[in-house]
């Protein structure tokens, strides 16, 4: 899985070098794995637009100049755990989604077995993209993701 991954964000890379749209939208419970940070970093050294929804554990450092500047990240927290974890990655305007029952946490890419499944029904895509879209539009639960 952590190939695959990386490979996704690298192709992500690619496209912004390339001059295509280039992408990668998160939804996770916890990101603290040092390698797939670093490539979330260089992604955003790329220029590629990266949107993360994280709800605990964060360790990506948003918004800093020649870092992170193409990094935005929230977090909500409500009454309830939620445990979706959602991928998606622009694909040079041909966006490809993804299930995943992992965190980004070495733990969950090296001990464990764990699956990431892409969608391919553009119903299910859209409504995996709404859903995203109402949690980057939340303004009560949510809370800004950033260096302070």
């Amino acid at each position: 899985m952590r190939k695959k991954l990386l490979r996704l964000i690298r192709r992500e890379i690619h496209n912004a070098a390339a001059g295509h749209p280039a992408s990668l939208t998160f939804k996770l419970n916890n990101l603290t794995d040092v390698e797939v940070i670093k490539a979330l970093y260089r992604a955003s050294q790329a220029g590629v637009r990266v949107r993360l929804l994280v709800r605990s554990m964060f360790s990506v450092v948003p918004g800093v100049l020649e870092v992170s500047d193409n990094i935005e990240a929230k977090g909500i927290v409500d009454r309830y755990l939620e445990h979706s974890r959602i991928l998606v990655f622009g694909n040079a305007g041909h966006p490809e989604y993804y299930l995943s029952s992992a965190d980004m946490m070495m733990r969950n890419l090296d001990r464990r077995v764990e699956i990431m499944c892409p969608i391919y029904d553009s119903r299910l895509q859209r409504e995996l993209q709404d859903f995203l879209d109402i949690q980057w539009a939340d303004n009560t639960k949510a809370r800004i993701l950033d260096a302070g």
